[in-house]
């Protein structure tokens, strides 16, 4: 039984819960693990028991690692991409595909001149909590989908990360660090976007450490930390969401109401049910759907795409959907720089859900290595 050989690029924080959870899936192997930092990566690589390359380069000229994982931050996200596809390798990236739609466009061009596959972070749309959302919205349970409602609210990872700097700088901030997760969960269960409208606010132009050997330092704010969305999709649902970093009230929901009640789907995607409120709330009370199957941690997407490779289909959480969610955000960034609405002119392919019975845990039988499948990168 051949696994699929997997390379890790980026050494940071997220590395621990993707090494920690492509562990436990008997169709993937952690082959190398490298980082610019080569101490990180040692670190890491003996943490996990994996080989440790001595750079990125001799990581991609591997012939045993089929698909790279691309954990580095957004700014490098395109440039290890594009090296990632110039070796030969499938490319499984961490949200955002790119800071920029005509960098993200590159990859999924080149992807596909090179017979390569790319697949994008989250892949919480593949936990078992979202995708039993899905679920119960194709089986009716709430009529026909018309308005959503999202909210992010919190008072920001400057109180308690050590090395905050990063997620108010460009390319992050509520928009584009959790922003992902809201955006794509939206598109997953409810079609593609066409148009946004957003106001932004920066009420602060500098941030405090609150936590670590640098507390007490200052540094500077250069995105919005609060940001609110009207969105309109094909269907014809309007949604309305709140991305803020400026809350000291913890709050997050993501609700869709319909012609016949209300659902709830588990902000983590991961875990957790899904709330139903049926018909009008002065007659009735929420129920609980618990998801079925096994559970799923992050990681689940390189699992995915493994397995779609070997079966020779486009995996669900594809380059074409990351696409179409970072032109939504970079429309709604736009859209607060502008004042006006703004037209998101991709689409994103409709993505059926996963089996109930689809186990992470389970060793497959691997088909014999091909081509890649058509219309995976884009």
């Amino acid at each position: 039984m051949t696994a699929t050989g997997v390379g890790i690029v980026g050494a940071g924080n997220i590395s621990d819960e993707y090494l920690r959870s492509l562990a436990t899936y008997p169709d993937i192997r952690v082959v190398a693990i490298a980082d610019l930092d080569v101490e990180r990566a040692r670190a890491q690589a003996e943490r996990y028991e994996v080989e440790a390359a001595p750079s990125v380069a001799a990581l991609l000229a591997r012939d045993d690692i089929e698909i790279v994982v691309n954990l580095t931050i957004p700014a490098a996200h395109a440039e290890v991409a594009l090296a990632a596809i110039a070796a030969g390798k499938h490319v499984w990236g961490e949200k955002p595909l790119t800071l920029e739609l005509a960098a993200a466009q590159q990859v999924l061009d080149a992807a596909e001149a090179a017979g390569v596959v790319v697949a994008n972070a989250p892949d919480t749309i593949l936990g078992e909590g979202i995708q039993h959302s899905q679920r119960l919205l194709l089986d009716g349970a709430i009529g026909e989908p018309r308005t959503l409602l999202t909210l992010m609210q919190g008072p920001g990872p400057d109180a308690w990360h050590p090395r905050p700097q990063f997620l108010f700088a460009r390319g992050a901030g509520p928009l584009f660090d959790i922003g992902p997760y809201y955006v794509s969960t939206m598109i997953q269960l409810l079609g593609p976007i066409v148009s946004v409208e957003a106001i932004g606010q920066r009420p602060r132009s500098e941030r405090v450490i609150g936590s670590g050997p640098d507390a007490g330092t200052r540094f500077p704010v250069e995105v919005d930390t609060h940001v609110s969305v009207l969105t309109r999709f094909a269907s014809g649902v309007v949604g309305t969401s709140v991305y803020s970093f400026d809350s000291p009230r913890r709050r997050q929901a993501f609700e869709i109401t319909g012609s016949e009640g209300v659902l709830e789907v588990p902000v983590s995607g991961f875990d957790g049910a899904t709330r139903i409120l049926a018909g009008d709330d002065r007659d009735h009370d929420w129920s609980e759907s618990a998801p079925p199957g096994a559970h799923r941690e992050r990681g689940v997407g390189v699992l995915e795409l493994a397995r779609a490779l070997r079966e020779g289909r486009p995996p669900r959480a594809s380059g074409r959907l990351a696409f179409h969610a970072l032109e939504t955000m970079l429309a709604i960034e736009e859209s607060a720089r502008s004042g006006g609405p703004v037209a998101v002119r991709s689409s994103a392919p409709v993505v059926e859900p996963l089996p109930t019975d689809w186990d992470p845990t389970a060793q497959t039988t691997p088909a014999p290595a091909g081509t890649a499948p058509s219309g995976g990168a884009r």
